[in-house]
């Protein structure tokens, strides 16, 4: 049928995986947060969070209370949420946000996949202090009025930048950044203004970004889709510019 199909067909398997492991990642997001806060969201603002963010990837509503209902079972897998750290090639510094049954298999999983991709896995504290960990919450313009306006509400309870962004399936956002310790003060700011994010998530923003030559980053970034393809991996940040 020709390259433009193939090329086609490869953008739509492309998208397929990563619904696929948005949906992975937000199920774990959801085991996590029933157990360590029980299955009802008014009382549970971890599980509120997380399923707003199954909402945002148009994660349907069955897997949701399905992933609730594994969450409740005896024989369900409890999960730790790891941070590791490591450099990829060119020493861009890396962190891996893991949430894993089995410790000993994510770490020797991802030792094979950095040194196979040019980095290493370093120790605790060899990278996290050149990130700072926020609260980033996803905003449909559509729903906030007035941008300016906006800004300057936010600002009392915490935000610290507002820019733009694209969500996953290409649509334009906006992006609202609060230090860690604000993340429940700007949640509520927003439920107060009436304004559901698309996504409100933990990120772990550099404080200096690397340039590289194209061909160096797109290393970067190839060994980046290696790690989060794996299924303990729920997401990566790097400080690549």
């Amino acid at each position: 049928m020709g390259r433009m199909f193939e090329k086609r067909k490869h953008t739509m398997f492309a998208r397929y995986d990563r619904m696929a492991k948005q949906f992975t990642r937000i199920g774990k997001d959801i085991v996590i947060a029933v157990r360590a806060g029980g299955p009802d969201p008014d009382l549970n603002p971890q599980l509120r969070r997380a399923m707003q963010n199954a909402k945002g990837v148009n994660m349907p509503k069955e897997k949701v209370e399905a992933a609730i209902k594994r969450a409740l079972g005896k024989d369900t897998a409890s999960y730790d949420e790891v941070l590791y750290e490591g450099y990829g090639p060119h020493g861009v510094p890396l962190l891996v946000d893991a949430a894993t049954d089995n410790v000993n298999r994510t770490v020797a999983n991802l030792r094979a996949v950095l040194a196979r991709g040019g980095g290493n896995l370093g120790t605790s504290g060899s990278v996290a202090f050149q990130f700072t960990k926020m609260g980033a919450f996803t905003l449909d313009p559509a729903t906030v009025g007035d941008r300016d306006e906006l800004e300057l509400e936010l600002i009392d309870a915490g935000l610290e930048d507002l820019g733009e962004t694209t969500t996953e399936d290409g649509r334009d956002a906006l992006l609202a950044r609060c230090s860690f310790s604000d993340f429940g003060t700007m949640q509520k700011a927003l439920d107060e203004r009436g304004i559901e994010p698309i996504a409100a998530e933990v990120e772990y923003v550099p404080t200096t970004t690397t340039e590289l030559p194209d061909e160096q980053a797109d290393a970067v970034l190839e060994l980046v889709a290696k790690i989060e393809a794996d299924e303990d991996v729920q997401r990566v940040f790097h400080n690549l510019a």
